[in-house]
Parts: structure tokens; sequence; C-alpha cells
């Protein structure tokens, strides 16, 4: 049997559909999250004690781990890496 793929590529789909950045962005949030809860986890900080390292609420905090909640800025990012002895890293690459 050929295995050759049939119709467009996945991304090209949610391309065509306008999804692909909405996608996009919720990968990349997902993983952010995973990430900090991973190493909030690691340095065993509870969310109460991580909210008040980044001089934050726990509400931010919860917003912040919500994978959902794309609406993440820089400097929340930032504040989030400071508190855990880390550095952020954003990078563009080619499409």
């Amino acid at each position: 049997m050929n295995k050759e793929h049939i119709g467009s590529r996945f991304d090209d789909f949610l391309a065509e559909e306008g999804m692909l950045e909405e996608a996009t962005a919720i990968a990349v949030k997902r993983v952010i999250a995973w990430q900090i809860q991973q190493e909030m986890k690691a340095q065993k900080l509870n969310k109460t004690a991580m909210a008040k390292k980044m001089h934050t609420s726990r509400a931010a905090l919860n917003r912040l781990l919500d994978d959902t909640d794309t609406s993440l800025t820089l400097a929340t990012l930032a504040g989030a890496a400071t508190a855990l002895g880390k550095k952020i890293k954003v990078e563009l690459v080619p499409a």
C-alpha cells in the first residue's frame, strides 16, 4: 500500500480556516505553563509561595498556569522566570 499523504497538512488546514495563530498560541502557552509547573514542583513551591516570589496574586499566577489563557505578557513571564531562578528565551524561527 502506498503511504503517501493524501490531502493537505494539518497546519495548512488551520491556516486556511484562519485558526493557525490561535492553535499555535495555545500550544506554546501549554508548554510554558507545563515548564513553570514542573519547575515549581522541582523547587517544592506551591502556588501561594510562587505568587509571593513573583510579587503578584494567586489569581494572576492561576492565569499564567492556565494553558488555555493565551493573554500572557512578557513581563509576567519574566517575573515567573526570575522567581524560579531562570531566564526566558524568545526566538523567531523560519516558518
